[in-house]
């Protein structure tokens, strides 16, 4: 826009120079048509570029430039060849739809110069003329067309490439965000898994050698205070021998994570029988265990989760209650399994440790206390005035009841002043694949 028109302005101002020198004819109208479109276009194209996207603007200057091109190709046919200016300034610098209607003023212009020398008085002669206009017009506008076609495709592709190109920015913004939360999330993983194995780690501890070590002291006391019952004392020994030895195999298997050892080699009900039976002949409590329902596999978590609470349960029997019997009753239901253990002992009252007379009562072939007066409770179990020791911030039942909501399972305590105590514990049922 700043070149071409110049140029082809000044070559035909040169042949107009030698054409009407030469013929004797006046330059001035042609010099100053001239002059006015050169200063036309120097002050509207090339002194302000910043007016060129203002449409009415434009089109005024190229109302202006055609209707000088118009008067200069009327005197002088030869300025026909100003006309590529005209087009330039048509696709540049015109908006759709003003653009193909400056096109084809431009081929109207182009198409007057090709046939100046065609007579148009006569009817030959016009329709020759608007024939020769035709074959400017067609084709130009023609092209605008596909020109504004591609124009609008290269557009389409051009915002289809940006949009990628954002969608491509998100999109590693959102990769490095996840990347961020994925190392969070794994952080998070960790120091859960390391608090969950931490809480592992103290239930068997607590199941394992606090209960023996609480154990082997009673025996080993025991021994202490017989006096010169040599036989008493021997035994009491060997059961502390015995107690030591259980322990140590147990605290072995529970730092490898496997099975506790009763249920290396039997199935739940026999395990519980088994553990039952050795606690009783050491705290020579006679002990009733009963096996209700059909028998199934089990995950070994469930198993687990029951047999532990069984032994801290018989544990708190031995430490607090009293007792001169206690049942332990397994039942297998439709949907869950349930373990009970219950003792005669002295008891106590749940609502000094934080229970609630809710009601509740859970009785499914152990024994203990009645059916009346029967209260929950839900915090730590002990005794009250009556001599039993109050275990408020004791591991046992914390673990107990960890173990047992761990696995969507809830567990009970009932008990009142006189009337024994019950754990009943009970788990959904997840059958063993296999």
């Amino acid at each position: 826009m700043n070149v071409v028109p110049y140029g082809l302005l000044a070559f035909l101002v040169v042949v107009t120079v030698i054409s009407k020198w030469s013929a004797g004819t006046s330059l001035v109208v042609d010099l100053v048509l001239c002059a006015l479109i050169a200063g036309w276009m120097l002050w509207f194209v090339t002194l302000h570029p910043g007016w060129h996207g203002r449409t009415p603007l434009m089109m005024v200057f190229f109302a202006g430039q055609i209707a000088v091109m118009a008067v200069l190709v009327l005197r002088d046919p030869w300025f026909g060849f100003f006309t590529p200016a005209g087009y330039i300034y048509a696709f540049r610098l015109l908006q759709p739809p003003w653009r193909r209607a400056g096109v084809a003023a431009v081929a109207v212009v182009a198409g007057t110069a090709q046939a100046y020398g065609v007579e148009k008085d006569t009817l030959e002669g016009l329709l020759t003329y608007i024939a020769v206009v035709l074959v400017n017009v067609g084709p130009m506008c023609a092209f605008e067309w596909f020109a504004r076609r591609a124009g609008r495709q290269f557009d389409e592709r051009q915002q289809a490439l940006e949009a990628a190109r954002e969608a491509n920015r998100r999109l590693e913004l959102t990769l490095a965000e996840n990347a961020a939360l994925h190392e969070q999330l794994v952080a998070h993983a960790r120091e859960a898994g390391v608090h969950d194995e931490r809480e592992r780690m103290a239930r068997e501890i607590h199941d394992t050698l606090a209960q023996g070590l609480t154990g082997i002291i009673t025996q080993l006391r025991a021994a202490e205070h017989a006096g010169d019952d040599a036989a008493g004392r021997s035994r009491h020994t060997e059961a502390a021998i015995k107690l030591a030895v259980e322990s140590l195999s147990e605290a072995r298997r529970s730092v490898h994570a496997l099975r506790p050892e009763p249920l290396q080699t039997a199935r739940l009900s026999e395990a519980l029988a088994g553990v039952a039976g050795r606690w009783s002949a050491l705290h020579e409590i006679p002990v009733e265990v009963v096996t209700t329902g059909t028998a199934r596999p089990m995950t070994l978590e469930t198993e687990v989760a029951l047999l532990r609470t069984a032994q801290e349960a018989l544990a708190n029997v031995a430490k607090h209650a009293g007792a001169t019997r206690v049942g332990v009753t397994l039942s297998y239901l439709e949907h869950e399994v349930a373990l009970d253990v219950r003792d005669d002992g002295r008891g106590f009252d749940p609502g000094r440790l934080g229970g609630g007379a809710d009601g509740a009562r859970v009785d499914r072939g152990g024994f203990g206390g009645g059916d009346d007066g029967v209260r929950v409770d839900r915090g730590g179990f002990g005794g009250g005035d009556d001599g039993v020791r109050v275990d408020r911030g004791g591991f046992g039942l914390v673990a107990m009841r960890q173990r047992i909501e761990g696995l969507s399972g809830r567990l009970q305590v009932e008990s009142e002043p006189g009337g024994g105590t019950g754990v009943s514990a009970c788990v959904p049922v997840e059958v063993q694949a296999g």
